[in-house]
């Protein structure tokens, strides 16, 4: 459902909302303010055009904003009608920032224009304000009805989170994220009450491979499945929006069925010996098919595009959440019996009181993986997935193949720095190329939360990537007519917040062998934490960007280990499950854990153990108290066995 157009003819009190409130209004003397406004939304665009919706923040910011992720090439505009209560003159406020300015970096490369019935405004926006602010457009004149479009300067992360026309010329809002939510539910006009989204036997919140296996296998065994994911597809960082490639081994004795499900939706490719599939083709990742499965599922209902904002509890028992859409911004309430935390963020487990660890300190970082192309290769540009596809198949089709690409004064510079990929320097045993594009070890965060700052976090991504091609390109004078091909601005997260469960395991339980009563799924990575890597941190301590991993004896644990069920429930809140990163481990202990064919088995635990708790009337620690056996008899069936 798309939103309604914000236009109007309403009460002084909505206004007086946007500016704040008493404390916050800085002009107005008598307190009144002009009804005649109209407040556009950036995701409320007929056309997006090439820019992206960007939801990461959405916590943070109230709202999701629209980005023009061009990799350095402007985005194809994003355009809209809108009429006006009446004609006239409107001051013109544009939600946005200068992404770089938190580093004081020069140049403001997110520019890009606000143009009314195809002019410009004079005003640039993107230039001004380290945070989220409002950027006054000046005075303009329109008729009733207008066409409004954003225009992409540089396809340099530009970001517009919305627009807002007020006939008081004097008016100006401010930012406060309570007081502009409060303003855009009353001109939404959305019920206090958030939509009755039904009961359900189990409401999973993420749609990564742990939620989407956790749903699918829970809808095998009879139950009734609510699946919330806050993006447009399903797959989390195994989607085509992220591209790190699933590890893990499944299908292991003695229950060698666990894994089926996982296998199915994301069918696994034999690499070649040294073969990276990170940052690939979308095809490998195969979004539709994971959406095809789901949608097969008669016992799912699925929620795409809802993001979990709410948690409702009673003496430690979740009863609902409330999900809001991130395009219509309506809210719905999901009501069920268990819950299932898959957000890797532990959103759910922290909003309902979980016992959790996170300490924001020696993270492991986050990643926006990117490849390369060779525009003088055909074959190339015709499978590349860049926004200006068909304007370079057409330069590469009369031999127009030269990439050249702009400096970056904003970005990192690295132009008397050693950095992966560069002349000379060996990286994990790759140089050239090889070692630059589709690789891992591009991260930062190391010490920023991943939950709040993951803005800063990605943008910080994007400075290292934007730098490194700069001084490729533009000092080495290196790859003449090779061009970045695609990036991801979602970021891929490997450490987020832990929710502790009867069981939390460590890395020496992996080590010893430590074995349980409860084996639920298989784990097979070695005891993989990452910190910056020490060659590239001259100068930029802190605010690192090239990651190293654990190796060697004392982070192996002999290739297999079964980890215990219990590290799949909260010890504390009485009805919730968990699957993904942020299950019952240690720090260390998430080494093993977290990679994504493993966490996609922990979900088809989860559904089978869920299934227990439904028929069986007892908690998710009650399947392990009483009817262990039970869940033992359902890991030795089939995936595809439906009851």
């Amino acid at each position: 459902m798309k939103r309604r157009q914000f236009i109007g003819l309403i009460g002084n009190s909505s206004l007086f909302l946007l500016a704040g409130g008493l404390s916050s209004c800085v002009y107005d003397k008598k307190n009144k303010f002009s009804e005649e406004f109209v407040f556009l939304e950036a995701e409320q665009f007929k056309d997006l055009g090439g820019w992206d919706l960007d939801q990461q923040s959405m916590d943070q910011m109230g709202s999701p904003y629209l980005l023009a992720h061009g990799l350095g090439i402007p985005v194809e505009d994003a355009k809209t009608n809108i009429k006006f209560p009446s004609s006239g003159n409107y001051r013109v406020w544009v939600r946005t920032r200068d992404w770089v300015a938190p580093w004081k970096a020069p140049g403001a490369p997110g520019k890009f224009q606000l143009l009314i019935n195809d002019e410009p405004l004079k005003e640039t926006f993107g230039t001004k304000g380290a945070e989220w602010n409002w950027h006054d457009g000046g005075v303009v004149k329109v008729e009733k009805e207008a066409s409004i479009t954003l225009h992409d300067l540089t396809g340099f992360e530009g970001r517009c989170e919305a627009i807002l026309f007020c006939k008081d010329l004097e008016f100006e809002p401010v930012n406060d994220i309570e007081a502009l939510t409060k303003f855009r539910r009353n001109l939404l006009e959305l019920p206090d009450k958030p939509d009755d989204g039904g009961e359900y036997d189990i409401v999973v919140t993420g749609g990564g491979l742990a939620g989407t296996c956790t749903a699918i296998s829970a809808a095998r065994n009879g139950l009734k499945v609510a699946l919330v994911q806050d993006r447009p597809v399903l797959g989390g960082n195994a989607s085509s929006e992220v591209r790190v490639w699933p590890e893990g081994h499944t299908n292991k004795s003695p229950y060698t069925h666990i894994g089926d499900i996982v296998n199915e939706i994301l069918p696994p490719i034999k690499k070649e010996k040294g073969q990276v599939l990170n940052g690939v083709d979308s095809s490998y990742y195969d979004d539709a098919l994971k959406l095809k499965v789901v949608k097969a599922e008669p016992n799912i209902s699925l929620f795409i595009n809802h993001r979990a904002i709410k948690v409702e509890t009673t003496d430690n028992v979740i009863n609902a959440i409330i999900v809001q859409s991130t395009i219509s911004a309506r809210q719905t309430k999901l009501s069920g019996k268990l819950f299932s935390d898959c957000t890797g963020d532990a959103t759910i487990g922290y909003k309902a009181g979980a016992d959790y660890e996170y300490e924001i300190k020696d993270l492991m970082g986050s990643s926006n993986l990117f490849s390369v192309l060779d525009a003088s290769n055909p074959e190339e540009v015709l499978a590349c997935e860049c926004k200006d596809k068909s304007a370079l198949a057409m330069k590469c089709e009369i031999g127009e193949i030269a990439q050249p690409f702009p400096r970056c004064p904003w970005a990192l510079d690295l132009s008397d720095k050693p950095f992966p990929g560069r002349k000379g320097v060996k990286t994990f045993n790759r140089q050239g190329l090889e070692a630059f594009a589709n690789m891992w070890y591009w991260e930062s965060g190391f010490n920023k939360n991943q939950v709040t700052e993951i803005e800063l976090i990605r943008d910080h991504n994007f400075r290292a990537m934007y730098g490194a091609w700069d001084t490729l390109k533009n000092v080495d004078k290196m790859y003449p007519n090779h061009r970045l091909g695609w990036s991801a601005f979602i970021a891929g997260k490997r450490e987020s917040r832990r929710l502790m469960g009867d069981v939390i395991l460590d890395a020496e339980d992996f080590k010893k062998q430590k074995i349980f009563d409860d084996p639920a799924f298989p784990c097979s990575w070695h005891v993989d934490i990452h910190t910056p890597k020490k060659e590239y941190q001259t100068g930029f301590k802190g605010n690192e960007f090239v990651s190293d991993y654990t190796r060697g004896k004392k982070y192996n644990y002999g290739g297999l280990y079964w980890a215990p069920y219990r590290t799949l429930y909260s010890r504390n809140i009485k009805n919730l499950f968990m699957a993904g990163r942020d299950i019952s481990v240690t720090k260390t202990g998430l080494g093993p854990v977290r990679v994504m064919r493993t966490t996609g088995m922990m979900g088809e635990i989860v559904g089978k153990a869920a299934a227990i708790c439904i028929k069986q009337n007892v908690s998710p620690r009650g399947v392990y108290e009483n009817h262990l056996d039970k869940l033992k008899i359902l890991m030795s069936k089939p995936g595809s066995e439906r009851t």
